[in-house]
């Protein structure tokens, strides 16, 4: 059973009204709450084999001659940096979109350098456009329903345009598929859930501590597809200490979520499964100063330490949010638990009860102390409800040093920081990960169609040699349907066996990883225009954990994607400004022509 704990709420009780704009009956309304529903659905059929990102579903529908609404086209995006949901769509559907209706469970992206969703719709002849739900980032909220109207195509949005009882499955259908995005955007950490497994008595293990198992098969599997949603799943010292986890999503594949493990005082077993980290990595919570002799051996096995002044869920959460986050899955005890509970990070808890009774004075219950004393303090939950108030979603600004790191010609004091990370930011088209195709040279120089900068530069870690597995990873990489697939294979290969990686991979990488830039933003002039408009500005590859092509948390990283880009518009602005001598023969030129 699910329950949410978080304070976002549904809009008002939906009133059946048909607008004059749409003139729409009963039966159309049935429709169009079935398409946006099924929009959903195909939305959510990513979920568990990519990082989560924004769900996107497109179905397009038609009239028959004989009356009857069919389908004719449909498609949903794989993965941020792959085909669009309604390029998909429209690419299915052929003639047969003109004059059809296209229901999308949330409004595409449209915003620099990503108009590819909104051109495909208005230049199939798409005549009208039904949206489950708003963007909830603000700087894509309602930029792509004004795009549509200014094209001439009818839209209506459910809850706005379209106010009826009939809809409110289908709107609440597009609120769930995108609930991490929703949540983060609004709240300012990522959607956060609670899981845990327990006996009809409450009892999340025996008085003795054993736990194995509580629950049945069918749960435990759909506990790993949990997981596979995740980007994070978070345990205390003691689930490492009791159970030696390995929170490992065991689908065959797929998206495996980083696992965090939170610990005040790091009295933490040696020898643990979550210290493996050929398959997935580990990130270590803790507080300053703790065992330092520990952290260094942590590290040492490729474990990701962290240090918090005070560490609690809180903290963490808002870490996780800086780095890019959506969605963190809590499978922690019951003292951990409750402090979640009362940070109030957790937003949804799912509950396993077993039909068992185990008993015991002192077995543990899922939940420790919260300090309350009265039945009228306890918390209500109730089903899943939201609204999306978005507030700004502002970065921290990085140090000075790390600002005149970047660019020493540029005053950090005066210029403007422009950030990037995620392919759906503001300036997302500057990622390694957008969907901009390549044209470059493969490993036998013949000219081949990298899907992504980031396939690319991936693939290349294994250009060179002579060596059937690693020649087996590189057709991998190219082979691989997203970004994040190519990246997860490229560094999985680089963890598990560095002896495949060309041995001048440290010297070459930026090197290459310029040169598949260079020809991405000499490719799109759309690309190269958005890239010459941030002159003057410092621009910072904002993830808060790569230390090298990022920035870094509080801008100790090297930020070497972001120089790449500025050492590009460099190249660019001057290749586009008039030469000195150039200028100097032109006006001797003139003058020539001025003589009598």
């Amino acid at each position: 059973m699910a329950f949410s704990l978080g304070p976002l709420k549904f809009p008002s009780s939906l009133v059946c009204r048909a607008t004059p704009a749409t003139s729409s009956s009963s039966s159309s309304l049935a429709f169009d709450a079935a398409y946006i529903k099924r929009a959903a659905e195909l939305a959510d059929k990513s979920a568990g084999f990519t990082a989560p990102h924004p769900n996107y579903g497109c179905i397009i529908a038609t009239t028959s001659g004989n009356g009857e609404r069919v389908v004719v086209g449909e498609g949903y995006l794989y993965a941020q940096g792959t085909t669009p949901a309604e390029l998909q769509a429209v690419e299915a559907a052929g003639e047969s979109c003109r004059g059809a209706t296209a229901y999308l469970n949330m409004e595409p992206n449209h915003c620099l350098a990503d108009y590819v969703a909104v051109s495909a719709l208005v230049q199939a002849g798409i005549a009208r456009v039904v949206i489950g739900i708003r963007h909830p980032l603000p700087h894509l909220r309602g930029k792509a329903v004004r795009a549509l109207r200014s094209e001439g195509l009818l839209v209506d949005v459910l809850g706005e345009d379209l106010q009826c009882k009939t809809v409110e499955e289908g709107l609440k259908s597009c609120l769930l598929v995108n609930a991490p995005l929703l949540y983060r955007a609004s709240s300012r950490v990522p959607f956060s859930v609670l899981k845990y497994a327990m006996t009809l008595d409450g009892k999340i293990a025996a008085s003795s501590g054993h736990a194995s198992w509580i629950s049945s098969k069918k749960s435990r599997t759909r506990v790993f597809d949990m997981r596979g949603r995740s980007d994070a799943v978070i345990v205390g010292g003691n689930t490492v200490r009791r159970d030696n986890p390995r929170l490992t999503a065991r689908h065959g594949g797929g998206h495996l979520p980083q696992r965090i493990v939170m610990s005040k005082s790091l009295d933490l077993p040696e020898v643990a499964n979550l210290w493996d980290v050929t398959e997935v990595s580990t990130l270590v919570a803790t507080q300053r100063g703790a065992k330092r002799s520990f952290q260094k051996y942590l590290a040492s096995k490729g474990v990701e330490v962290v240090e918090f002044e005070i560490l609690n869920p809180k903290v963490v959460m808002e870490y996780l949010h800086d780095r890019g986050c959506l969605s963190v899955l809590w499978e922690c005890g019951g003292t951990l638990a409750a402090s979640a509970i009362s940070s109030g990070v957790i937003h949804k808890v799912h509950a396993f009860v077993a039909p068992k009774i185990i008993g015991g004075k002192n077995a543990p219950s899922p939940v420790g102390e919260l300090g309350m004393v009265e039945m009228s303090q306890a918390l209500e939950l109730i089903d899943v409800h939201y609204e999306q108030p978005v507030p700004d979603l502002t970065p921290v600004i990085p140090s000075v040093d790390e600002t005149s790191a970047i660019d020493p010609t540029v005053s950090p004091y005066e210029a403007s920081i422009i950030f990037f990370y995620k392919t759906w930011d503001p300036y997302g088209a500057f990622s390694n990960f957008s969907l901009h195709p390549i044209q470059l040279p493969d490993e036998n120089g013949d000219y081949y169609s990298w899907p992504s900068v980031e396939h690319y530069y991936q693939a290349h870690k294994f250009v060179g040699l002579d060596d059937p597995v690693a020649k087996n990873c590189l057709e991998e990489i190219k082979n691989s349907k997203s970004p994040e697939e190519a990246a997860r294979i490229g560094r999985r290969i680089q963890r598990q066996r560095p002896d495949l990686v060309r041995p001048d991979w440290e010297s070459v990488k930026i090197d290459v990883m310029y040169r598949a830039l260079k020809c991405k933003f000499s490719t799109y002039p759309n690309l190269t225009s958005m890239l010459l408009s941030t002159a003057g500005s410092v621009l910072v590859e904002a993830s808060p954990h790569d230390l090298f092509w990022g920035g870094g948390r509080d801008g100790e990283g090297l930020n070497y994607l972001g120089r790449l880009l500025m050492q590009l518009r460099s190249e660019f602005l001057s290749d586009s400004a008039p030469k000195a001598d150039d200028r100097s023969l032109r006006q001797e030129e003139n003058k020539v022509q001025k003589l009598p």
